[in-house]
């Protein structure tokens, strides 16, 4: 798989900044002025991108009262059915190209996840610079194929997949010459509770598939998405709404836009502390290391006098011999008197 893959106008690499992305969901409350709102809060709070969801009721399942319908698996939707919920979640579709044209105004990208052939169509007329796979769309082989055709970025949600599932998933992306991926470590899990997260799984997923890595991140809070940094994401996605009190399908479970702020900041701090996997020492370091332990003359020692461990110590700065030579000089005799605070040189030794 490919190591840089480009987004509109964002390299996304292992060199590259972290990609920071705000999705949508379904936070605007049916309400186009709130989306925009959204879409700018994104922005103010350093988002790259913006992401939206393309599906409605009818295109994502079916109106269906059937037990297997009903959302009662102790999540957060608990007590209606999927029609119901998406019915109130979707996104209506003739939002979306303005959405993104408002996007791109803003100097940020916008793409989307499909749930249908239908908006995949949808969304190739809008020119997405690229797709999300929702990770229980990971097992719709005809919906990834279709989208690998056409040799745009894949980013892949991993939440319930078994490791079969994504092999599959990349072999058909294989298939259709498309080596633009980035997996998204995910818990379909809202919130997610920190001890269900698994960190650890990111440079295992790096190295089993071979793609760029990211988080699509569903905890409360900031910690997970800036520590996943530290393990090699080069994507990061966060839920966002304008207030939680808000209300909405999506709302418990999102970022405020000063938590969204908070959290970008920390994701570029964590890029700046992790540096160079090079050992080197920095200038200031260099500067510094002046500082450390050497031999010392500690009293006052007369010419053709031994030193002795009375008289030479290894102490602070270090401005005299290193202190792997003490043992070697002890028994040896000055060459001429020294002062206490001398630092010790070989010339000084007989």
């Amino acid at each position: 798989m490919n190591k840089e893959i480009k987004i509109g106008n964002r390299v996304i690499g292992e060199t590259s900044p972290v990609f920071v992305v705000a999705e949508l969901s379904a936070n605007h409350n049916q309400d186009y002025g709130r989306a925009l709102e959204i879409l700018h809060a994104a922005k103010e709070a350093g988002a790259d991108a913006i992401k939206l969801q393309t599906y409605t009721a009818d295109t994502i399942t079916i109106d269906c009262d059937a037990p297997c319908f009903q959302i009662n698996e102790g999540t957060i939707w608990d007590g209606t059915t999927l029609y119901r919920l998406y019915q109130e979640a979707y996104t209506p579709w003739e939002w979306q190209p303005k959405l993104k044209e408002e996007a791109e105004k803003l100097g940020m990208e916008c793409f989307s996840s499909p749930f249908d052939l239908t908006s995949v169509d949808f969304l190739e007329n809008m020119n997405v610079p690229a797709y999300k796979i929702a990770s229980y769309e990971i097992n719709d082989i005809p919906l990834i194929r279709k989208i690998a055709k056409l040799h745009k970025p894949i980013i892949f949600a991993t939440g319930i997949a078994y490791p079969e599932d994504i092999s599959r998933a990349l072999s058909v992306c294989k298939e259709e010459g498309n080596q633009d991926i980035i997996l998204l470590k995910c818990v379909s899990s809202y919130p997610t509770p920190y001890e269900a997260v698994n960190l650890n799984v990111i440079p295992t997923l790096a190295k089993t598939y071979g793609c760029l890595v990211g988080i699509s991140d569903h905890t409360m809070g900031t910690i997970v998405s800036a520590g996943s940094v530290a393990l090699g994401v080069k994507m990061v996605e966060k839920h966002l709404t304008l207030r939680r009190a808000d209300g909405g399908p999506d709302s418990a479970f999102s970022m405020e836009p000063e938590e969204f702020a908070s959290m970008v900041r920390d994701i570029r701090i964590m890029e700046k502390a992790l540096g160079s996997s090079e050992y080197t020492l920095t200038d200031a370091q260099k500067l510094e290391h002046g500082g450390a332990r050497s031999l010392f003359v500690v009293k006052d020692i007369a010419a053709g006098e031994c030193f002795s461990p009375e008289n030479v110590r290894s102490i602070r700065p270090g401005s005299g011999l290193h202190t792997m030579y003490y043992e070697e000089i002890l028994g040896k005799r000055a060459k001429t008197s020294l002062k206490k605070g001398t630092p010790l040189a070989w010339e000084l030794i007989d």
